[in-house]
């Protein structure tokens, strides 16, 4: 052997064990736009870190749901950094199946993180989620076919404005849906849309001792107003569309309005992808003058699981993207309107952000209009906007949104489903021992 042949052995295997010492990371993630681009900007955190590799498994939202929560009930290991929602992390986090973010550095500032954010990633004043976006939700609209139709948006509108002004504002010749909106069964699909919507028709899911409502008149309004407009105004097969699929429709110029996240509203007004984005405008989510308005409170975040081997290196990594250096680095590639909203008050504090983003005040505005302990017109037991935060409601939400799902589609008859979906909610509350 000689020199030059000992020299590079010795190289290849310094640069083995160099990569045989590196960590990688499995992190399961939705497959929402602002993940995509996460994903396509990690060679950034690599860099800073080449000790960690990344493996990345993204889901469609159902599946990940479903996913993520098989593996940290059953201690399954398989993920490191898990993308996870703020119904799941004050409920994982007080059966102990989360980790505390207490390691994500000294420049992080967790304090500068959206107070109506924070909370619901909290238990106890310890951080159990980093938000990599926070939302509400609120109407995009097309300002040019609201003018055809000789309507003027009010920046609060009522549900009967927006009722009208979809049915006016179809163009089936034209494909043009005068309306989108979310009908994918799924407790965070369908049932996010349709409980927020309920908040303000006056609904609840249950009365203060926890008995079922979906037999009260509040709730055949709001699921009998949904079905009737989105056969006149709505696009077909409306019960398959979850949010990725109204995006398209929306991008595509096939929607007059859209009520749904606020994280979307970048992409609604990006014209590298969006026909109309020069034509959008925005408005707070409809209410019926009752006090309420039918705008959610959610944040997609990341968090470690308890099974983890990998704990230091997943919260390198969520400090890295849910910090303030990951919104300089989307903008520096994409633009301040690109970055991902709804986490840092900082953001919304930046003159350049405010140019960028026209929907950005409104935004807030929604976020911060959402309070998950009282989000009903009559007094109620739980906590949540869009959502119940109990552990049933995960498997009981996505049976209703089954039911509402298949009442859209003409499957059954809104009173049907109504029915089937009392007598769920009252097998389910019986069974967990909430009603006798």
């Amino acid at each position: 052997m000689n020199f030059r042949t000992l020299l590079l052995g010795t190289c290849s295997a310094f640069a083995f064990a160099g990569l045989a010492s590196a960590e990688t990371l499995t992190i399961a993630t939705v497959n929402n736009g602002d993940m995509i681009r996460m994903q396509g900007l990690t060679d950034d955190f690599t860099a800073k870190n080449p000790d960690i590799q990344l493996q990345w498994v993204t889901l469609e939202e159902n599946v990940l749901r479903e996913r993520v929560t098989t593996d940290i009930a059953t201690k399954g290991g398989q993920y490191d950094v898990m993308t996870i929602g703020t119904y799941e992390v004050p409920i994982w986090a007080k059966q102990n199946w989360l980790l505390p973010l207490d390691n994500l550095g000294a420049d992080y500032d967790a304090a500068d993180i959206i107070p109506a954010i924070a909370g619901g990633l909290s238990v106890d004043g310890k951080l159990y989620a980093a938000p990599f976006y926070g939302e509400s939700s609120f109407i995009m609209y097309r300002k040019d076919l609201m003018e055809k139709a000789g309507l003027t948006m009010p920046d609060a509108p009522t549900w009967d404005f927006v009722a009208d002004a979809a049915r006016k504002m179809t163009d089936r010749a034209n494909d043009i849906n005068g309306i989108c909106l979310r009908g994918k069964a799924g407790w965070g699909e369908n049932m996010a849309f349709l409980t927020a919507t309920s908040n303000a028709f006056g609904a609840r899911w249950f009365d203060e001792n926890w008995k079922p409502q979906f037999d009260q008149p509040e709730w055949k309004a709001t699921l009998q107003s949904y079905v009737d407009l989105m056969k006149d105004a709505g696009p077909v097969g409306a019960s398959s569309n979850g949010f990725n699929e109204n995006l398209a429709l929306f991008q595509q110029g096939k929607c007059g309005m859209w009520i749904d996240a606020t994280v979307a509203a970048s992409f609604v007004s990006n014209p590298k992808d969006s026909t109309v984005a020069d034509k959008v405008g925005y408005a707070l989510a409809p209410d019926t003058g009752l006090g309420k308005r039918g705008n959610w409170l959610w944040a997609w975040s990341l968090a470690v699981p308890a099974g983890t081997q990998k704990a230091e290196a997943a919260q390198k990594f969520i400090a890295w993207a849910t910090g303030k250096g990951y919104l300089d680095l989307v903008a520096s590639k994409e633009g301040w309107a690109n970055v991902p909203p709804g986490t840092r008050t900082s953001l919304y504090n930046n003159a350049e952000y405010q140019k960028a983003a026209p929907f950005a005040k409104m935004t807030l505005e929604s976020i911060n209009s959402a309070d998950p302990t009282k989000p009903t017109v009559k007094p109620v037991p739980y906590v949540g906007v869009q959502f119940v935060a109990i552990p049933e409601f995960q498997g009981l939400g996505t049976t209703v949104g089954q039911l509402f799902s298949a009442a859209l589609a003409g499957q059954m008859s809104v009173d049907d489903a109504l029915k089937q979906a009392q007598d769920a909610a009252t097998a389910t509350m019986t069974e967990g021992g909430y009603i006798q």
